[in-house]
């Protein structure tokens, strides 16, 4: 069984679709410290031939504090309406608009102000518009020690759910021992996304923004295609 697991983040590049899309089991981290100046709560989109970073308000609070354990702000109401309003300004002239919007405007709407859910509330309705049936698992419904930190942490869940190929985000390669993973039994591989490149208006293409660039300018049998469009390492 193929396995991945992920920090929870809202509308993230077409890589993180790509990753849940490769795997049979997808767990979302909700007890792991909130990074602020991670990318849990902010991407970036497309404005006047410029990346832009939009960014969820969140509650201050103790940077110690889990994802889970954190809450949207008071202003998010009136922020996410002005964030609402810059993609529609942005991508009003895009070929998928129509077809897309509903869709962000529905994460947008979730009701819980709490981070972790209202993140996860959008990972669901995502997949749900790509028909990606991956099972989605959340970190903390699984029966472990969740004291342990970083590859320990990553090697109970494999274990805990039967996993025999683990796959990350290309970015941890300098996480994990291949030896420590074979030593467990489990086969570690590396997600490497292919260059992808479509039309952005007459701009010159700037890569890896939201996927909600992706939406707009691009089909749902495009995007399905892209979402194969990787190697493992």
């Amino acid at each position: 069984m193929k396995l991945a697991i992920m920090q929870p983040y809202f509308f993230p590049y077409i890589g993180y679709f790509q990753l849940i899309n490769a795997v049979d089991v997808f767990v979302v981290y909700d007890n792991i410290q909130f990074t602020k100046r991670g990318w849990i709560n902010r991407n970036r989109i497309l404005a006047d031939g410029k990346d832009i970073i939009f960014t969820i308000p969140i509650k201050k609070d103790s940077d110690y504090l889990d994802v889970k354990q954190r809450e949207l702000s008071k202003s998010f109401g009136i922020e996410s309406g002005k964030i609402v309003r810059k993609i529609k300004a942005t991508y009003q002239k895009t070929p998928f608009y129509n077809d897309v919007m509903p869709i962000i405007e529905e994460c947008f709407r979730c009701d819980s102000f709490n981070l972790f859910d209202f993140i996860y509330s959008s990972i669901k309705l995502l997949i749900q518009f790509f028909q990606i049936d991956t099972e989605i698992i959340i970190s903390s419904s699984i029966d472990i020690d969740h004291n342990l930190k970083s590859q320990e942490k990553v090697l109970a869940i494999c274990e805990n759910l039967d996993a025999d190929i683990y796959i990350n985000a290309i970015g941890g390669q300098h996480l994990y021992s291949t030896e420590t993973f074979c030593n467990r039994s489990i086969e570690l591989n590396f997600i490497q996304t292919k260059s992808i490149e479509y039309k952005q208006f007459d701009n010159k293409f700037i890569p890896f923004l939201s996927i909600i660039d992706v939406m707009m300018f691009n089909s749902k049998r495009k995007i399905k295609q892209m979402l194969t469009e990787f190697e493992l390492v």
